[in-house]
């Protein structure tokens, strides 16, 4: 998932992907965890990390990068100068060319998913990232279930007690697995997936209550509250720019 535009601050959050942050044509603001501010060109946050950024009403980038798409390694290959901080690697400059021309041209929509795709092929040095076999087939069933493809995947989000029978673990070495994989628990992820699918709909047209009822949120509300905590920022004001 790509988000290009201008932010300013936002609060401490963290998500359930590892993140790639690129300032489009400036440095922004950056401080993970507890560490103090830095300045940087282009980040990359690993998953379950705090972070919070200030880039002054600037263009900002944030490409979330799903974790049988490519590690942070793979991400960090897109960093330059870079140096390491507890939870990042951080740099003072980035091969965001390719990002920079999807801010840029209006007709993006049109190649966005073949550029992201090329993208991801440069990360992983034209290889995928090897996540254990039984965690990476957990996650294709969750998207198929989620296009509506997969009929043997029985309900949406299937509790992790069905998750670790289908993988062939039992529940609780399924949840150790999935989160030496993955770096968040199951169910964290889960909320991801989520969120992932009212966004979309959203960025499809869906107003905000359909889009949240859609995604299996109780109501707006708890939407609103899940997308501060996952993004730090208010889903209205997010989401407005999001469709643009």
């Amino acid at each position: 998932m790509l988000f290009a535009g201008c932010l300013g601050r936002n609060a401490p959050h963290s998500h359930s992907t590892s993140v790639l942050l690129a300032g489009l044509y400036d440095d922004f603001a950056l401080r993970v965890g507890t560490t103090e501010w830095v300045r940087c060109r282009t980040a990359v946050i690993r998953a379950g990390t705090s972070y919070e950024f200030d880039a002054s009403g600037r263009p900002l980038a944030v490409v979330y990068v799903e974790p049988n798409a490519a590690s942070v390694d793979g991400l960090a290959r897109l960093i330059g100068e870079a140096w390491e901080i507890p939870g990042a690697v951080v740099g003072r400059r980035g091969e965001i060319s390719l990002i920079r021309a999807l801010y840029e041209d209006p007709k993006s929509p049109a190649w966005v998913a073949a550029a992201i795709e090329d993208l991801v092929c440069f990360m992983n040095g034209g290889a995928r990232r090897k996540v254990d076999e039984r965690i990476a087939h957990t996650i294709d069933l969750l998207a198929a279930d989620e296009a509506g493809v997969d009929e043997a995947w029985t309900g949406r989000h299937p509790p992790v007690a069905i998750a670790a029978r289908r993988a062939g673990l039992s529940t609780s070495r399924f949840q150790h697995v999935f989160k030496g994989e993955i770096g968040v628990s199951y169910r964290r992820y889960l909320g991801w997936r989520r969120m992932r699918m009212a966004v979309r709909d959203v960025v499809a047209g869906s107003n905000l209550t359909m889009a949240a009822h859609g995604a299996g949120y109780c109501d707006q509300a708890h939407f609103a509250h899940a997308f501060r905590r996952i993004f730090g920022a208010p889903a209205s004001r997010s989401l407005a720019r999001a469709r643009r």
